[in-house]
C-alpha cells in the first residue's frame, strides 16, 4: 500500500477532494492508482485490506479526464466502455463483500459493499431496484458490528426502492424482511421482529418451495426471538424444523451419490470432474455452519438433552462436513453419532450412518 499527501494547491483549482469511505475531507490518496483518496490512513488501510489492493488499477481510466473524441461513433463507444468497467467493478465489489459477511468479516465487508453501491449507482441511477443487494450487504454488515442506526438507515433505503417498483423479485423481499427481523430484534422489539420473519419465510417460500433451504433462515431467526423470550416450546418445534430442512436436503445429495456407487453404469448423476463440494455454494455452506451448530450447542447445553435431536443434528453435520470434503470432521461426527443412537436408538439413522461410511470408503481420496 502506498499513501500520499494531497496537496491542495497540486489540485485544480476549485476542486474538491473527499474521503472514499466517509466522504471526509481528504488529506492523502493512493499512490498506487493516484484517484482515490482518503480522510486519514486508516481509512486507506480499511479500504486496501478489503477491496482496493484488488481494483487500484481498475480505477484509473475510470477517474481521469475522458479524451476528447472528434466523432460521435468514438464518443458512444468510450460511454459503452466505461460502462462496462463500472458493471465489472459492481459485480466483483459485490462478490468481495458477500465473500466477507460468509466469513463473518463485517468490517472488511463494509469498504467492498459502499464500492459495489457506487458502481452500481453509476450504471443504474439512484432509483433503481438494482442498489437493493448493495444496500443488504451493507445493512447485514452493520447490523453484525452492532452499528443499528445504520443498518436501519440503509435497510430504509432498501425498502424504499422496493416500494417503488412491481419488478421485486420474492427473494430480495425474503432478503429485506430477514434484515428488517434481525434489526427489530437486536432493538428488543421482538413483536415486529416476528413479523418481518414471517415475511421472510413467506416470500423464501414464495420463490423455492417450502422445504427448500432457503426458508430455513427466517424459522431459525425466528426460534432464536422465541428463544430470547424463554417460550421454548415454539423455539424447539422451529429449531427441529430447520434442522429437518437440512437433513433432507443432505440426505438428498448423498442418496444420488450413493445410488451412483451401487449402479454407476446407469445413473451418473455427478461428473467424474465435479467435486462433493461443489453442490453447496458459499451461501448455504455459511448458513448451514452457523444454523446447525447454534442448534447443536442449544440441544446439547439444554437442562435435560434430547438425545434424539442431538444425534439429528449431529449427523446433519457429518453429511455437510462430507458434502464439503472435509471428511476427518464427517467421520468424527459419524462416530459420535453412532456412540448417542447406542444409547437412544433413532429410526434410520444408524443405517444412513454406514451408508454414509461406504460413501466415504469409496472415494479415491479417502484413507484409513
Amino acid at each position: 500500500m502506498q499513501t500520499e499527501q494531497v496537496v491542495p494547491l497540486a489540485l485544480p483549482r476549485g476542486r474538491k477532494v473527499f474521503c472514499e469511505l466517509c466522504r471526509a475531507p481528504a488529506t492523502v490518496r493512493c499512490g498506487g492508482c493516484g484517484v482515490t483518496f482518503y480522510c486519514e490512513v486508516e481509512h486507506q488501510s480499511a479500504d486496501w485490506v478489503s477491496v482496493h489492493e484488488k481494483i487500484c488499477q481498475l480505477l484509473v481510466p475510470l477517474r481521469t479526464v475522458l479524451p476528447f473524441y472528434d466523432s460521435e461513433k468514438k464518443r458512444q463507444h468510450g460511454q459503452e466502455q466505461k460502462i462496462s468497467r463500472e458493471k465489472f467493478l459492481a459485480e466483483l465489489t459485490h462478490s468481495v463483500a458477500q465473500k466477507f459477511l460468509f466469513e463473518g468479516k463485517h468490517e472488511d465487508a463494509i469498504p467492498a459493499a459502499l464500492h459495489s453501491l457506487k458502481f452500481t449507482i453509476s450504471v443504474h441511477g439512484w432509483d433503481s431496484i438494482e442498489l437493493v443487494p448493495a444496500y443488504l450487504m451493507l445493512a447485514e454488515a452493520s447490523l453484525g458490528l452492532g452499528h443499528l442506526s445504520q443498518a436501519e438507515e440503509y435497510l430504509s433505503h432498501a425498502q424504499w426502492s422496493i416500494l417503488k417498483t412491481t419488478q421485486c423479485s420474492p427473494t430480495l423481499q425474503s432478503k429485506l424482511h430477514r434484515n428488517l427481523g434481525l434489526l427489530y430484534a437486536a432493538k428488543g422489539n421482538f413483536e415486529e421482529s416476528l413479523y418481518h420473519l414471517a415475511n421472510d419465510v413467506f416470500h423464501a417460500s414464495c420463490a423455492s418451495g417450502t422445504n427448500d433451504v432457503s426458508v430455513s433462515g427466517g424459522y431459525f431467526h425466528m426460534a432464536d426471538v422465541f428463544f430470547r423470550q424463554n417460550r421454548m416450546d415454539v423455539a424447539d418445534s422451529l429449531y427441529t424444523e430447520v434442522t429437518e430442512i437440512w437433513y433432507s436436503h443432505f440426505s438428498r445429495l448423498i442418496d444420488h451419490q450413493f445410488q451412483t456407487l451401487l449402479s454407476p453404469a446407469e445413473i451418473n448423476v455427478l461428473p467424474e470432474e465435479e467435486t462433493t463440494g461443489d453442490l453447496l455454494d458459499e451461501s448455504q455452506q455459511a448458513e448451514a455452519t452457523q444454523m446447525l451448530n447454534a442448534i447443536l450447542d442449544i440441544r446439547e447445553q439444554a437442562s435435560k438433552p434430547q438425545l434424539a435431536k442431538v444425534a439429528k443434528v449431529v449427523f446433519a453435520l457429518a453429511m455437510f462436513h462430507y458434502l464439503i470434503l472435509d471428511i476427518p470432521k464427517a467421520q468424527e461426527l459419524m462416530k459420535k453419532t453412532l456412540r448417542i443412537t447406542k444409547t437412544v436408538p433413532v429410526e434410520g439413522l444408524e443405517e444412513a450412518v454406514h451408508r454414509l461410511v461406504k460413501l466415504i470408503k469409496s472415494k479415491p481420496f479417502y484413507t484409513k
